[in-house]
């Protein structure tokens, strides 16, 4: 039966046009997409201003994109679509570390470092010595496991937004475990900082009455021969935007607490275990 468009059946009208050859995983995601979609629309009544707004919106999202800035990528973690695909992807069992969102600011190849060894290239900002272990679910040590760290310098920037400015690899660093699966790696307390927000992005949670802050964090990305990836951050008790994330990456189980170290070694001490999981 051939399906004329309708307001009533709008959906059901374009999801009719799809082939029959159509990979059966994309006519699944596509045929929803389009269900909601109609279905939002439907719900608030669009105006023909606002739906010109929306396009003029995803237009300047694109066109700020760069080689060094994705837009999009603020644009789906301001809205938590990052963080639920995420929490879909990599469902564990409790015990296990959580991941969290990866952030744009990672990159690949950062040296492999001695355990001990400082990330801070600049030497500016509060010192740390971080250090735990890498386990399994039953508390056994992990030997070989990867660790690649990143965080942002004393004004909350990373190198790669300051290029001019910090050193190449500035903190950022490998670590590998030994047999006793321990790590340990000198680098700042990390500092709060604001995901980029002149831009559409911005001008959305200035509309929304949000801030753009992120808590200060220090990122980890763990491998492991036999183990799930993990990507996570370890988040600074007591920051004021625990509970505001703009891109809502804080969970109660990554929460670290800053010491004063009394050995003297560093002004600030941070312990943390990871628990991976087979597979």
């Amino acid at each position: 039966m051939i399906e004329y468009f309708t307001e009533e059946g709008s959906a059901k009208a374009v999801n009719a046009r799809m082939g029959d050859t159509v990979n059966p995983r994309l006519r699944t995601i596509m045929a929803s997409l389009i269900e909601h979609l109609h279905g939002f629309i439907k719900d608030v009544e669009l105006t023909e201003p606002e739906w010109e707004t929306a396009i003029d919106f995803l237009t300047r999202t694109g066109q700020i994109c760069s080689e060094h800035r994705q837009e999009f990528i603020l644009l789906s973690d301001t809205l938590g679509v990052s963080m639920l695909v995420d929490a879909i992807n990599a469902r564990r069992p409790q015990g296990a570390t959580e991941n969290t969102v990866f952030g744009p600011f990672h990159v690949d190849g950062a040296p492999i470092r001695e355990m001990g060894e400082t990330i801070s290239l600049d030497e500016k900002g509060e010192s740390c010595l971080y250090e735990g272990r890498v386990l399994d679910l039953q508390g056994n040590a992990i030997e070989g496991a990867m660790l690649d760290v990143w965080s942002d310098n004393i004004d909350g920037y990373y190198d790669v937004q300051q290029p001019d400015l910090q050193p190449k690899w500035n903190n950022r660093g490998r670590f590998v475990t030994g047999a006793d699966g321990c790590y340990s790696f000198r680098g700042i307390k990390p500092v709060s900082y604001p995901i980029p927000d002149d831009g559409p992005v911005g001008q959305m949670l200035a509309l929304l009455g949000r801030h753009p802050w992120r808590p200060a964090h220090m990122h980890f990305m763990l491998t492991a021969l036999g183990y799930q990836r993990v990507v996570t951050h370890t988040f600074a008790v007591g920051d004021e935007y625990l509970t505001s994330d703009t891109v809502f990456g804080v969970k109660a189980s990554l929460l670290q607490t800053f010491e004063h170290n009394k050995s003297g070694a560093t002004q600030w001490k941070a312990e943390f275990d990871f628990v991976l999981v087979p597979g």
